[in-house]
């Protein structure tokens, strides 16, 4: 077998085994969502009065709304997950070791990208199955279409966590620092609330939201849910992605971290 795949699957499954050991962090993943799925869009849905949400329009619930923020909830905080991991590697020593191997750095680095990014899609694939067991269901063709969109989303919250793991020296500072990015990110984001209905009270949120690049990665999960398709939201999305995946390469570079390959 080629190194390449070797390194992939055994990156990713070291991955997977990591996640299935730590049962706290499918559960903790699966329960923040819920709880502004069930407990939390009542009040928003009383305080917006949301019942039109335009592009679609069609009647739908604040519930039914929130559903894709929600997914996108799930990857973002999996995607600092994963940044957290990277930085405590690098503390014990697996992650020099792992960098030091004789495969590019680019591809060593994308296998813990498609390992973040899988179980990623899979949690929320978790919490949609659970939220269609409390009636809140999507299109059934969007199951489907949405994978794409998911996966594009996961690798992009994916590479600003390895961006993040590369300019975090220490784990004490991680929790710092995820406060700083994850907050900001979804609350200034459409997730829980239209962009439109942004514009009407402040033009500023309105212009900082549509900026922020998981306002983008929201839309296009919440297109594909709805069997559509949203090609600006792809763009940026995938315009986000190459600047921090380009951004992550530069902070692992060998002149940069003082790891250097052996031979």
């Amino acid at each position: 077998m080629s190194p390449y795949l070797t390194s992939l699957r055994a990156i990713v499954t070291r991955e997977a085994l990591r996640f299935i050991h730590q049962r706290e962090r499918f559960i903790a993943a699966l329960v923040r969502p819920l709880i502004w799925l069930l407990v939390f869009a009542a009040g928003f849905r009383a305080a917006l009065g949301l019942s039109i949400i335009p592009p679609y329009q069609t009647y739908i619930t604040y519930e039914t709304y929130i559903v894709p923020g929600l997914c996108g909830m799930i990857l973002l905080f999996n995607g600092m997950q994963s940044s957290l991991s990277l930085v405590y590697d690098r503390e014990m020593g697996s992650m020099k070791l792992l960098l030091t191997s004789p495969l590019p750095r680019w591809w060593l680095l994308f296998c813990k990208l498609v390992g973040s990014t899988s179980i990623s899609v899979l949690q929320a694939y978790a919490f949609l199955a659970i939220a269609a067991a409390f009636g809140i269901s999507m299109p059934a063709v969007g199951y489907i279409t949405a994978l794409p969109a998911l996966v594009v989303a996961g690798v992009m919250l994916g590479a600003l966590g390895l961006l993040l793991s590369s300019l975090i020296k220490q784990l004490e500072n991680f929790a710092g620092v995820m406060n700083f990015v994850i907050f900001p990110m979804f609350f200034l984001s459409s997730a829980l609330y239209p962009l439109w209905k942004m514009a009407e009270s402040s033009e500023l949120l309105f212009t900082i939201c549509a900026l922020n690049p998981f306002t983008q990665a929201v839309e296009l999960i919440r297109f594909a849910l709805y069997a559509s398709f949203n090609g600006s939201a792809l763009f940026w999305t995938l315009a986000a992605t190459a600047a921090f995946t380009t951004a992550a390469l530069w902070g692992y570079n060998p002149a940069r971290t003082g790891i250097s390959r052996k031979g």
